[in-house]
C-alpha cells in the first residue's frame, strides 16, 4: 500500500511539471533559441496550420505579412490563432500584418493557424516568422554545472553580457524586421492597385471599340440598298 501511494505522489508530480528536469537537458534535450522564416500559400476559404515546440519559460513570437493575393481574392486580411498543447487560444489576430507575443507556460508543440476565410475564390501568400527564445538558459545551465569546474569570473561576466546584447540585437531586428514587413506590405498593394487600373482600362477601351464597331454596323445596314430605293 505504501509503495502504491508513493507512485501516485510521484505521477501526480510528474503531470504538474512540464518542463524536463535538467539531466534530460544534460542528455541532449534541445533548450536554446530557434526561430524560423518562410513564405506559404494558402488556398481560398481554407486554413494552414503549423506546429512548434517549445519549453515552459520561453518568449514565444510570430510575426506574419501578406505579401499578394492570387486567383479573385480581394482581401489581404487573414486571420491568424495560436493554441497551447493542451488546446487552448492563447493569442489571435485579423490583419494583413501582425506581431504576437507571449511567455510559453508549458513545454509542448504550439499551433499556428493562419485562415483564408474572407476570400472565396483566390488564395492568399504570406511570409511567416516565428520562434522561441530563452533569455535565461545561460542562467540555467550555470546552475547546471555548479560543483564543477570552477569558470574565471571576468570570463563569465563577458559571456554574461555578450548573451544580453546578443537578445538585444535579436529583438532590434525583430522590429526592423516588422517595419519592413509593413513596407513590403505598402509595396505589394501599389502593384495590386496597378495591376486592376491597368485591366479595367483595358477593359473599358475595348468595350468602347466594341460599341463604336457595333454602331458602325447599325448605320450600314440602314443605307443598304437591295432595290431602287433605299431603306432609309
Amino acid at each position: 500500500m505504501l509503495l502504491n501511494a508513493l507512485l501516485v505522489l510521484l505521477s501526480s508530480r510528474c503531470v504538474i511539471k512540464s518542463e524536463p528536469s535538467f539531466s534530460a537537458v544534460d542528455a541532449g534535450l534541445f533548450g536554446g533559441s530557434d526561430k524560423y522564416d518562410f513564405a506559404v500559400e494558402v488556398p481560398a476559404a481554407g486554413m494552414d496550420c503549423f506546429w512548434h515546440f517549445a519549453h515552459q519559460s520561453g518568449s514565444f513570437y510570430l510575426m506574419y505579412m501578406v505579401q499578394r493575393v492570387t486567383g479573385m481574392a480581394n482581401a489581404h486580411k487573414l486571420f491568424v490563432t495560436v493554441t497551447s498543447p493542451q488546446g487552448f487560444l492563447i493569442a489571435s489576430k485579423t490583419a494583413a500584418v501582425g506581431q504576437m507575443n507571449f511567455q510559453t507556460e508549458v513545454t509542448g508543440f504550439y499551433r499556428m493557424c493562419l485562415g483564408n476565410h474572407n476570400n472565396q475564390f483566390g488564395g492568399i501568400r504570406v511570409f511567416l516568422n516565428f520562434g522561441v527564445i530563452y533569455e535565461g538558459f545561460e542562467d540555467s545551465k550555470k546552475e547546471m554545472e555548479e560543483g564543477e569546474e570552477v569558470l574565471n569570473s571576468t570570463l563569465a561576466n563577458i559571456e554574461e553580457s555578450v548573451q544580453k546584447l546578443k537578445n538585444q540585437i535579436f529583438h532590434m531586428w525583430r522590429h526592423y524586421n516588422l517595419i519592413r514587413m509593413r513596407t513590403g506590405q505598402d509595396h505589394y498593394l501599389l502593384l495590386s492597385n496597378l495591376n486592376y487600373i491597368t485591366w479595367w482600362s483595358v477593359t473599358q477601351s475595348f468595350v468602347i471599340l466594341l460599341s463604336g464597331y457595333l454602331q458602325l454596323l447599325v448605320l450600314k445596314r440602314l443605307f443598304h440598298t437591295n432595290s431602287s430605293r433605299p431603306r432609309c
